[in-house]
């Protein structure tokens, strides 16, 4: 079972421009393609080979394209617990839903490829949409959302071994620091031998650091102060044997004036990450806008503002985000 690209006939277009050109973007969006989820189901209750074989035949295409950027869609979030968008608990719960979003956004001009846990890529492989497209497998998911032993993100997805035998481009981990929590340093340390194993791999991975601390009621956040963020990169570019293969995904700080002091912490490449930005799209894109001038900033990694946009127009959500870089 095949989905084709999502596509418009007709219409008027919106021109974009790229550092390797223009792109033309249709202005009506176009419906996702339904996924049927009970063939879904069938082929791998009857053919659970199917996921490697389209593994196996999945064209490939660089890391980085020729116009040098990235945009990627983040849908990592389910396997950690984490199915809120805003003030929606659950939007991320539908999975057949999830897919569709996911398949509109693959198919938009200028998007570059995805990010997701193995339950995710394997319906993706399936469904033929990620053929040309940059395919990060994200390693850590065992910290879950609200969790008392949620700094320590144990390894439970994709493995080195795993991104390499599959063929895909990269792998994500995620990096909360808390000084007073014992977890961020089992983390720590798991993270600096995954960089190690990706490197020995010549793979790329993504690391996503964060100083966090829990509030009186115990819940964790992060803290996206200049000082906080500079610190955070400085520890996670020092990980490993190696960072020849490490990119950073960093967040975009409380006051984004403070972006190009915080980006001069680092010679490795980085993208910034989204976050949940609420009912604050437009903020969102402003913050981005900037941060993306800077010169180690290579692109974009967001997912549920992208596919879960308040407005409910994923693709102009997409495309838009697509004309920042």
């Amino acid at each position: 079972m095949r989905a084709g690209r999502v596509g418009h006939e007709g219409g008027d277009a919106i021109r974009v421009g790229h550092e390797g050109g223009d792109a033309i973007i249709p202005a009506t969006p176009a419906p996702p393609r339904a996924v049927d989820a009970a063939e879904l189901v069938r082929l791998r209750a009857h053919h659970p080979e199917a996921v490697a074989e389209a593994a196996a035949r999945r064209p490939r295409r660089p890391l980085v394209g020729d116009h040098g950027r990235l945009m990627i869609i983040a849908a990592d979030h389910p396997a950690r617990g984490a199915l809120a968008v805003g003030d929606r608990k659950f939007a991320m719960a539908n999975r057949a839903d999830l897919l569709e979003r996911l398949c509109l956004a693959l198919s938009r001009p200028g998007v570059d490829g995805v990010l997701a846990t193995a339950d995710i890529l394997d319906d993706l492989l399936l469904l033929g949409a990620l053929d040309h497209k940059v395919v990060l497998g994200s390693m850590n998911r065992g910290g879950l959302q609200g969790a008392s032993y949620e700094l320590d993100d144990r390894f439970t997805g994709h493995r080195p071994q795993d991104i390499e035998r599959l063929g895909f481009d990269a792998g994500k981990l995620l990096l909360r620091i808390d000084y007073d929590d014992p977890g961020s340093l089992n983390t720590l340390e798991s993270t600096a031998r995954a960089i190690d194993e990706m490197a020995e791999r010549h793979l790329p991975v993504f690391v996503e650091p964060f100083l966090s601390r829990r509030t009186p009621e115990g819940r964790l956040v992060n803290d996206l102060s200049a000082e906080a963020v500079i610190k955070s990169i400085a520890i996670a570019s020092g990980l490993g044997g190696s960072s020849a293969y490490t990119w950073l995904k960093v967040p975009v700080t409380d006051n984004p004036d403070d972006m190009a002091r915080v980006m001069e912490t680092s010679t490795l490449p980085a993208v910034l990450l989204g976050g949940d930005v609420g009912e604050d799209q437009e903020g969102a894109y402003e913050k981005w806008r900037g941060a993306l001038q800077l010169p180690t900033v290579q692109g974009l990694v967001v997912g549920r503002s992208l596919l879960y946009p308040a407005d409910g127009n994923v693709t102009a959500a997409v495309d838009t985000a697509v004309g920042l870089l």
